[in-house]
């Protein structure tokens, strides 16, 4: 294996580690530790479901549409007891797959992947299921996520009605 080889090889294991390093946090609810992953000018998105993927929280209206810190901030509103979506916690479990590294530049690397995250509460089971958008930039031999997109796969919220988790 060349070097340029082996650094791509590297590259897509700390990509892959770092995905599944996400989802693992959400699941356990470590949100402290999720937020971590971010940079301090992250964002943190979910598009409707009936706009194409280029579209802009500036012009559209966006589920979810948060900076470092409205992320922060969601945080902490969904640790509390108050928060009654999620008191008692939804048990969640993200699924990941198709990890791709789209390309690089400037120091940014584009990745895509495929998810499903089920959230069961109350005796309901939903699914989420879309495509991960990930702006990440590097941080000594792994990288730190610059910005999230869920893009969801479905027609609507209905039967769902509510994005009180985390995607």
């Amino acid at each position: 294996m060349n070097s340029a080889t082996k650094n791509k090889y590297d590259d897509f294991l700390a990509v892959q580690d770092l995905i599944f390093k996400e989802a693992a946090l959400i699941d356990s609810w470590q949100l402290d530790d999720w937020l971590a992953l971010f940079t301090e000018d992250a964002g943190y998105y979910v598009p409707p479901t009936d706009v194409d993927d280029n579209a802009s929280p500036d012009k559209t209206l966006f589920y979810i549409a948060d900076d470092r810190a409205r992320m922060e901030e969601r945080v902490i509103r969904i640790k509390k007891k108050t928060a009654h979506s999620e008191f008692p916690r939804s048990k969640i479990r993200h699924l990941v797959s198709n990890i791709r590294i789209i390309g690089e530049s400037d120091g940014i690397v584009s990745v895509d992947a495929a998810f499903v995250v089920y959230r069961t509460k109350d005796g309901a089971t939903d699914a989420f299921m879309g495509r991960y958008a990930y702006k990440l930039k590097r941080d000594g031999d792994s990288f730190k996520i610059a910005s999230k997109s869920c893009h969801l796969d479905m027609d609507g919220l209905r039967p769902h009605g509510r994005i009180s988790i985390i995607l």
